[in-house]
Order: structure tokens, then C-alpha cells, then sequence
């Protein structure tokens, strides 16, 4: 949800009932996020967390900083995503931080949960951006999931309508994680031609880049993504990151901002194929919401009589 999880989005999503996130490294500096947070807190009296996610990078973002802005402006929810958070997790909890973790795979999670996190958001196989490089789809790594975990977990990847729900609590989820289908609503902070992107997409228009890199993302098929497919299958081994960062480096403000939806590789979900309108948040959870009381009060309690 890079550039998309702004104060107006993670407002509406927890003014609807939902939990916002805020995306904390959309954010320049500790000091832009800690504004940012503020804005959010203007909007809305609900809970809402932050994103910080662990880049794999020589030169790494100020992350205490950002902890900091995240502790001081009373923020107590705490998304955490890519590298192990472990060395950062005293100082949240300390401050009495609630914290969830993506992760793409059961053993990802188990090690979550063995280092404290509260919650996992177990990310499914069809999600948009990361999935891991273990290709495990949410029906498979949900129950396992399930079967594993003391510590609860939201289900992630594909998440989009009622269905998604009753499926995820079937296999033993709390709850679900929606991405893409936050992007296509009324609130998101982005420009229209990526909501339209979205809503022209079937789940078939979405590639994986950057596998040879062991980095892979599921992003929505365009000019830029063909350019970076074609690079990695000429380079082969050899492929290095400075190769594709001309499809990846700082594409985000140009896409989500100002809607030049070609200029690079953006994260996007097969689920995709299943959105079909631009709804406010409040009438997306509320959909969601009455739906899957109708699925689980007639249909499934029918199937028992």
C-alpha cells in the first residue's frame, strides 16, 4: 500500500469499522509520519495502526525514529512486514504496542509468534506485492496456518468481498486483510486511472517480477512490467536489481499521484478479477458485513438441516 496508506484512507477503513494502516515508509521521515498520524487522529476517534516494514537495504530507513514517532503519537497498533522485527519489538511492547506480522509462510509465522508478535497476517500466494517464494495459496496455507499457530492470525492475499470472509473464519482465521480492494474505493488517496486499472483487470493480468532476485512482487501487468519480464528472461542468472530500477525505484508518486499507470511495477492482487465498483468505505465493510451474515445464517446454516 505504498503511497496509499495515507491519513485519509486508514480514517475512513476505521471510521467504517475496519483498522486502518497508515503505511509508515510512505512517510519521508519520523517526522512526516508523526504529521501524518495526526492528521489521522483529526479524522477519526477509532483505533488505527502503522505499517513499518524491514527493508533488506545497505542503507536502512531511520527505523527508531520512526518507532519513536509511532510511540509518542499514541499509535498502539503496529503492522510489521519483510525482515524479522525482533531487535524492534522491546521498545513497542514496552510502550504496549499490539503487534502483527505478515508473513508468507507457516514457518514464517511460528517464528513470529516465538519472538512475541500478537497477531500474524498470513499472506496468501495470490495476494499483491510480496508472497514469498514459497507459492502457497490461502487454501492451503490458511488451514495450515490453523493448525499451527496458538497466537491468532488474519487471513491476506485475495481478501475482497463476504466470500472472502466467511472462508477465511471457515479455515480459521479472526478476520482478513484487504489491500487491493482498499485501493478501488471512494477514499483511497490515489488517481482514478489506477482505481480503473483495477476495476478493468481480471485475476489474469497480474505478473511476478523480480523472481530471480528472490525479491518477487505480484504487480498488474503493463508496458513497464513486459520491459522488466524481458530483462529477466535475457538476463537470466545474471540479473542484477540496477538492471530492472528503472521499472522499480521511485515509480510509486509517479502511479499513484498523478495516474501514469505505465511507469513502473505497482502492487497488485489476483483479486483484482473480483472488484467491480469504487464503494466508500463505509458501504464496502458494510457489504461485506450483511453478506456474510447472509452466507453463514442461510446458506450455511441450511446445509445442516
Amino acid at each position: 500500500m505504498h503511497y496509499v496508506g495515507f491519513a485519509e484512507l486508514a480514517a475512513a477503513v476505521s471510521n467504517a469499522g475496519g483498522l486502518g494502516i497508515i503505511t509508515g515508509l510512505t512517510q519521508k521521515s519520523p517526522q512526516d509520519l508523526a504529521a501524518e498520524i495526526d492528521r489521522c487522529h483529526q479524522m477519526t476517534d477509532k483505533p488505527f495502526g502503522v505499517n513499518l516494514t524491514f527493508l533488506p537495504t545497505l542503507t536502512a530507513p531511520n527505523y527508531p525514529g520512526y518507532i519513536d514517532a509511532i510511540i509518542d503519537s499514541g499509535v498502539r497498533i503496529v503492522e510489521t512486514a519483510g525482515r524479522n522485527p525482533q531487535e524492534y519489538l522491546p521498545k513497542l511492547k514496552d510502550a504496549g504496542c499490539t503487534i502483527i506480522h505478515k508473513c508468507t509462510s507457516v514457518r514464517h509465522s511460528l517464528k513470529a509468534q516465538s519472538i512475541g508478535c500478537d497477531i500474524v497476517s498470513v499472506d496468501g500466494f495470490e495476494c499483491g506485492g510480496h508472497p514469498g517464494e514459497d507459492d502457497v495459496p490461502n487454501m492451503i496455507l490458511l488451514p495450515r496456518a490453523a493448525d499451527e499457530l496458538s497466537i491468532p492470525f488474519v487471513a491476506s492475499g485475495g481478501m475482497v468481498d463476504a466470500r472472502s470472509l466467511v472462508a477465511s473464519l471457515a479455515m480459521g482465521a479472526e478476520g482478513m486483510n484487504m489491500g487491493t480492494r482498499f485501493i478501488a474505493t471512494k477514499e483511497a488517496p490515489v488517481h482514478d486511472n489506477v482505481k480503473q486499472a483495477i476495476l478493468a483487470a481480471t485475476e489474469l493480468d497480474t505478473r511476478l517480477v523480480m523472481r530471480p532476485l528472490r525479491n518477487t512482487e505480484r504487480v498488474l501487468n503493463n508496458t513497464a512490467v513486459q520491459r522488466l519480464l524481458k530483462k529477466e528472461q535475457d538476463q537470466g542468472a545474471d540479473l542484477k536489481f540496477e538492471d530492472i530500477i528503472e521499472e522499480v525505484a521511485g515509480v510509486y508518486p509517479r502511479i499513484m499521484q498523478h495516474g501514469d499507470i505505465d511507469a513502473g511495477a505497482w502492487s497488485c492482487g489476483m483479486a483484482a478479477g473480483l472488484i467491480h465498483d469504487i464503494p466508500t468505505c463505509e458501504d464496502l465493510i458494510s457489504r461485506i458485513i450483511a453478506e456474510a451474515e447472509v452466507l453463514i445464517q442461510q446458506r450455511l446454516s441450511g446445509m445442516t438441516r
